[in-house]
């Protein structure tokens, strides 16, 4: 007789779920025969932490569209999985956790590995329910996945150990109280008011000089996003999370935006009389236009964050794509093209001024800004990026120049340390036809990108061959971001204390598990690295020995900033070699030639 197990993951099947993600565990014992008997449908999926299986579900449904699932036991099993849920959370990703129990008759006694799920999910799940009896597996399922994909957030469902090996019920007894649901959803098409939509078009078309910001939510509307901007003379700034959305190819796009992006989109927020963002919950107000320079015009299918940025004129409560078809036949064209103008020569200045900074090298080391460099006008066709957190971001974000076709996705609001080694695995399974390259600081790859490699040896079968799975580890023995931070927000010096790691063999590593590794610490060597490792069988490990005194410099010097910065290197160990550096840097925006340029 089939037990609730089987009839859980015959239920997730049906709702899509192909690969759950999990760790196993006494307290999905029952779970775990169901996977043995499913023959492989849904396949189990082993990471080597259940933190890793939570990015990896995330990271399935950024890449896919899908639902990501993954599985926890009990206790420790499930409190391990927050971090990873949260991300899913805080990006908007439609995740379904499904996490073992203490057997009914034990709960509320203290027993071993007890703890308090729904509460400990409340934050973090729009959803979290514990099936109490096997009648309501069917319901609680169900409703996981519908309020997942219209809350585009996370969903929990927690099962005790008794009722997983439980005689399965699938159709409830006809009686009062049983609920009969059904497997299905479709995505809403939402569109703002009319007149709503004719306040926009009136200050858009009103202004002489219209930025716009876009992120995830315009991530399946970059055709009309080229409309609009045509129409308007517009340039067209990325937050993180949006990088895909538009190609970097485009000549109005000016790419990132922030404390690591380009003086091309600063120069345009700076200068702006109208911010028209669409589908972006970018966080960072001292990178917007001040208050009052311009007007707003907001389209964001989450009514409870729009205007939350930027104070708005026009709020387009709606889907982006549908709302700017519906937009665009309400727009003029603008005649004076000065200000495109403008936003184009300022797109290809910035370019100039990052080939000139990856030109720099010192001391023989290798520039960080080099191996972004190096690798941009290697990315294959169709590949997909991760990134993780820390001062390697920064050169992800700005030199990667993304082509039609590509993807490209990080820990966007959590900005936590430690998904993009995960982040990468779940796209590759995914999508085993697409090169996966994933950039990692070496604090990340310690914190938990390592053990992952074993992951890659468990799964060589499906990881393996080409095109690559490359894992590129920036080694600079400094948990670099934060260092940078001391120094711009706190005014503190670089403290070794906390701020210094272990020089780890890295690629070495990789070759030990019986992976390949690529191993560079010459800075005219840096892309017969990348040609080395883009040509290989993945996984590939290509660790790059680099300078860890390079500046992430912002776009514009904020007073407090660079106060609190001249402040931190009176008295940091490193303030010799960050002044030379960071004067060349500057001085790149400056100067066509300098020494040193090309020098790699």
């Amino acid at each position: 007789m089939a037990q609730v197990s089987d009839f859980v993951l015959d239920r997730l099947r049906q709702w899509g779920v192909h690969r759950v993600f999990a760790y196993p565990g006494d307290g999905i014992n029952g779970l775990l025969g169901a996977f043995a008997r499913a023959g492989n449908d849904p396949e189990f999926i082993q990471p080597r932490h259940e933190e890793m299986g939570a990015f990896m579900a995330c990271a399935h449904a950024k890449f896919t569209g899908e639902v990501g699932c993954c599985m926890a036991t009990s206790g420790p099993g499930a409190i391990h999985l927050l971090n990873g849920l949260y991300d899913a959370k805080m990006d908007h990703q439609p995740v379904v956790a499904v996490v073992g129990q203490q057997k009914r008759m034990s709960l509320g006694t203290h027993y071993q590995q007890e703890v308090a799920l729904e509460s400990l999910f409340a934050d973090v799940a729009a959803y979290s329910q514990t099936v109490m009896t096997p009648a309501q597996a069917r319901a609680v399922i169900d409703r996981a996945f519908k309020i997942a994909l219209t809350e585009r957030g996370v969903a929990v469902v927690i099962i005790p150990e008794d009722v997983q090996e439980a005689p399965a019920q699938p159709t409830p007894p006809m009686e009062h109280g049983a609920v009969f649901s059904s497997v299905g959803w479709s995505r809403p098409r939402v569109l703002p008011d009319h007149d709503e939509l004719r306040k926009a078009a009136d200050i858009l078309n009103s202004g002489r000089r219209v930025a716009m910001l876009i992120g995830q939510g315009a991530a399946h509307a970059g055709p009309e996003v080229v409309e609009t901007a045509e129409l308007l003379g517009a340039g067209v700034a990325k937050a993180l999370l949006g990088r895909a959305a538009l190609p970097d190819t485009l000549p109005f796009v000016t790419g990132p935006i922030g404390l690591l992006g380009s003086k091309a989109s600063d120069d345009m927020m700076m200068n702006c009389d109208v911010l028209f963002m669409v589908g972006t919950s970018f966080p960072y107000g001292e990178w917007l236009p001040s208050e009052g320079q311009a007007k707003g015009v907001e389209i964001n299918i989450d009514g409870r964050l729009i205007g939350m940025r930027y104070p708005v004129q026009a709020n387009l409560v709606g889907d982006s794509k549908e709302t700017l078809r519906a937009l665009n036949p309400m727009l003029e064209r603008k005649s004076d093209r000065s200000w495109r103008d403008r936003i184009e020569r300022n797109v290809q200045e910035w370019q100039r001024i990052l080939r000139d900074r990856a030109g720099q090298s010192f001391n023989g080391q290798i520039n960080p800004q080099a191996v972004a460099y190096e690798l941009s006008s290697r990315l294959p066709d169709g590949c997909i990026l991760t990134a993780d957190s820390g001062s390697s971001t920064n050169w992800w974000a700005r030199y990667l120049t993304l082509r039609d076709g590509m993807q490209a996705s990080l820990s966007g609001t959590l900005a936590t340390m430690g998904p993009g080694t995960p982040y990468a695995i779940a796209a590759k399974l995914a999508y085993p036809d697409r090169p996966v390259i994933a950039f990692i600081g070496d604090g990340a790859f310690q914190m938990n990108g390592m053990n992952e490699m074993i992951t890659c040896k468990r799964y060589i079968d499906r990881l393996g061959g080409r095109p690559p799975l490359v894992f590129a580890v920036f080694n600079n023995q400094d948990l670099n971001q934060v260092t940078w931070e001391q120094r711009a927000l706190s005014g503190d010096p670089r403290f070794p204390g906390s701020q210094q790691i272990p020089d780890v063999p890295y690629a070495r590593y990789a070759e030990l598990l019986g992976l390949r590794g690529v191993y560079c610490d010459d800075p005219a060597k840096v892309g017969q690295a990348w040609d080395e490792a883009l040509q290989s069988p993945g996984p590939v490990v290509v660790e790059f020995k680099v300078d860890s005194e390079i500046p992430p410099i912002p776009p514009h010097t904020m007073y407090d900033q660079a106060k609190k910065t001249t402040k931190a290197l009176l008295r940091d160990p490193q303030r010799l070699g960050i002044a030379v550096r960071g004067t060349r840097q500057k001085l790149a925006e400056f100067y066509e030639a300098l020494p040193g340029r090309g020098s790699r």
